[in-house]
C-alpha cells in the first residue's frame, strides 16, 4: 500500500500507537489501514453420493477442479456466500447444512470455509469463472487435477465422514511448501 483510501497522502508502514503490529499509517489524516486475511467461502454440494466440481476458468489454477467457492464480500454471512458463490460459479441451487471444512493458509493471508449442501436439482452449468461442471462420485474424483490443497484436505474429511456416518468440523492449517 502506497497511499491512503481517505485523503490520497502517502502511508508509511510503522507499528501505531496502542498496537504491536507494523500496519500502513497515513501521517496526514492518522488513518490506520488494517490489512486482515480474507475469507475464502463455498460448500461440498451432494446430489445421490456425488460431489459437484467445477474446473476453473481463471487464475490461478486454470483447468483445475474445485469445489465451487470464492471470495466472500462485504455485507453477507459466511452461509450466504457459500450459497452465492455456488450459483455464480456452478448456478446450481444450494440447500446449505452445517460448516464442515475450516482450513487456515496463513502465508497467504486467507481462510478457506467449506459448508455441507445439497443440490436442489441438477440443473447446474458453468458460471462466468468455470470451464465446466460435473458430478463426481468419490472414486472419479480427478484427485491429481485438484486446483487448492484445502479443496483436497475438505474431500479426504468429507469422504471419510460420509463412510463412518459421522459429520464433524475439520480445521486444517496449510504452510507453504519447502523450496
Amino acid at each position: 500500500m502506497k497511499f491512503c483510501s481517505q485523503c490520497g497522502g502517502e502511508v508509511s508502514l510503522r507499528i501505531p500507537e496502542g498496537d504491536n503490529l507494523p500496519r500502513h499509517v497515513c501521517p496526514h489524516c492518522g488513518t490506520i489501514h488494517y490489512q486482515n486475511p480474507r475469507l475464502v467461502v463455498g460448500c461440498v454440494a451432494e446430489w445421490q453420493e456425488r460431489i459437484l466440481l467445477c474446473r476453473r476458468s481463471i487464475a490461478p489454477r486454470y483447468g483445475l477442479w474445485t469445489l465451487p467457492a470464492g471470495f466472500m464480500e462485504n455485507g453477507e454471512t459466511t452461509a450466504q456466500a457459500a450459497a452465492r458463490e455456488t450459483l455464480e460459479e456452478a448456478c446450481a441451487r444450494v440447500e446449505l447444512g452445517p460448516l464442515f471444512s475450516l482450513v487456515n493458509i496463513p502465508h497467504i493471508n486467507q481462510v478457506h470455509l467449506f459448508y455441507r449442501a445439497r443440490l436442489l436439482d441438477t440443473d447446474f452449468s458453468a458460471g462466468l469463472e468455470t470451464l465446466e461442471t460435473a458430478l463426481f462420485a468419490e472414486s472419479e474424483v480427478p484427485w491429481q487435477q485438484l486446483a487448492f490443497q484445502s479443496v483436497t484436505l475438505c474431500l479426504r474429511a468429507y469422504f471419510s465422514d460420509r463412510q463412518s456416518g459421522h459429520f464433524v468440523l475439520h480445521e486444517d492449517a496449510l504452510q507453504p511448501a519447502p523450496r
